[in-house]
């Protein structure tokens, strides 16, 4: 057995004999009678006391923890008394990079988990007590998409405290525990009048933003970003390298989502399109700090620009361009007052035109890794359960090599 059982009722002293002699101790009939003793893998003692006539369970207790230690699946008890918005509060600061990922995750959780679980010792953690957790989100509205990133960010605080050896199994693992379901909505592409309408709709400064969403399947943030040395005329090429946003709300150049740079052809159409756009409106040198507030300062010559020359703002290009132009081609109704807010169109933001985009390449025959990278998604597996439904039918093609097969098949006499 690891370690030892001092029973802190009785003591040994040599008797009158020099022999040792069992006696009480001043502590006797008082407190917890049992201590189990070890020493852990860090070198250290732990120990855990028990009430008298409970000695059997400090036995088990330290049987138990010599088998977890024999298997390499010892966790410290002291860290599983630590809770899970303690663990989660220390992980938070080194977990996200950015520093928009970190308050976001921050927010949901102080939210949503903390009030339920956050009291929750690590080492207490049950598959029921997710389910529950699940269950009072969902009763209190939390549900879909944003229910699947809260479960998913509950379940990477778990996952690292695994690792740091605070937790045994992630109980997120568990068979009976799942995410909360999203419905999944197929992908409705614009038609090119829509589009069309829509660029026509915009401000004659940012019509060129609708061709490199719909001719490029660039992000917002990326066609904000986009500069003159992104732009290669001469290999039909646009390097997409860097994008614009707000890092603690205010604007920052950094790269594009997931760090994946890439680069995408440059339609003829849509060269010629910039090459106007930028003798119309010249590219203005912009300032800003790269990635966080306060990372070093870069300078690019921004295509898009407002008209003081300052970078274009996401919301006010949203509010100010873009709804009113979705108003123009009837894609949203309009306010009733110019002191009221546009209707809310999620579906109908700047990535419709990705999806445009993307649906264009794949009914013109690309394959699918092809724009997968185009798009920059991480894996073409992606890019398919978003857009399989948009590929061209292979029906027709399969009627058409089988009945040629049968058609060269010998007659039958």
């Amino acid at each position: 057995m690891a370690g030892h059982i001092q029973d802190r009722w009785y003591k040994t002293e040599p008797g009158p004999d020099g022999k040792p002699l069992r006696v009480k101790s001043d502590r006797h009939g008082t407190g917890m009678r049992y201590r189990a003793r070890y020493i852990g893998p860090d070198g250290t003692e732990k120990s855990k006391s028990f009430p008298d006539g409970k000695k059997r369970l400090a036995e088990q207790w330290l049987s138990h923890i010599e088998a977890d230690m024999s298997r390499g699946q010892y966790i410290d008890p002291h860290k599983t008394k630590t809770t899970f918005q303690q663990y989660a509060e220390k992980w938070l600061r080194s977990a996200a990079e950015d520093p928009n990922t970190e308050a976001s995750m921050t927010s949901q959780l102080r939210l949503h988990a903390f009030p339920y679980i956050g009291p929750r010792p690590l080492g207490s953690f049950r598959p029921e007590h997710i389910r529950g957790w699940k269950q009072d989100m969902k009763e209190n509205g939390v549900t879909g998409t944003y229910a699947r990133t809260i479960y998913s960010n509950v379940r990477a605080v778990l996952s690292a405290a695994v690792d740091d050896e605070y937790l045994s199994r992630n109980p997120c693992s568990a068979r009976s525990v799942k995410a909360p379901e999203v419905e999944r909505k197929r992908v409705m592409p614009w038609t090119p009048e829509r589009v069309f309408t829509v660029r026509e709709g915009m401000p004659e400064r940012f019509q060129a933003m609708v061709d490199l969403g719909a001719g490029c399947g660039l992000r917002q943030g990326e066609i904000l970003g986009v500069s003159v040395s992104a732009i290669d005329f001469e290999t039909e090429t646009l390097h997409v390298v860097r994008q614009l946003k707000l890092s603690r709300s205010k604007p920052v150049l950094a790269p594009p989502k997931g760090g994946k740079l890439r680069d995408v052809p440059l339609p003829g159409p849509v060269a010629d399109i910039l090459r106007a756009h930028m003798k119309q409106f010249p590219p203005v040198e912009i300032t800003l700090p790269w990635k966080t507030v306060d990372g070093p300062k870069v300078t690019e010559r921004l295509i898009f620009t407002g008209p003081m020359g300052n970078h274009v703002w996401r919301t006010s290009l949203n509010e100010e361009a873009w709804k009113p132009a979705l108003v123009t081609a009837g894609v949203i109704s309009d306010r009733e007052s110019r002191a009221e807010n546009y209707p809310a169109a999620r579906e109908h933001g700047m990535h419709a035109l990705r999806h445009f985009y993307a649906s264009a390449l794949l009914d013109g025959g690309e394959n699918i890794k092809a724009v997968s990278e185009y798009l920059g998604h991480s894996d073409p597996g992606l890019t398919l359960r978003v857009y399989a439904h948009l590929m061209p039918s292979s029906q027709e093609r399969t009627r058409k090599a089988i009945a040629t097969v049968y058609d060269k098949a010998p007659k039958a006499a």
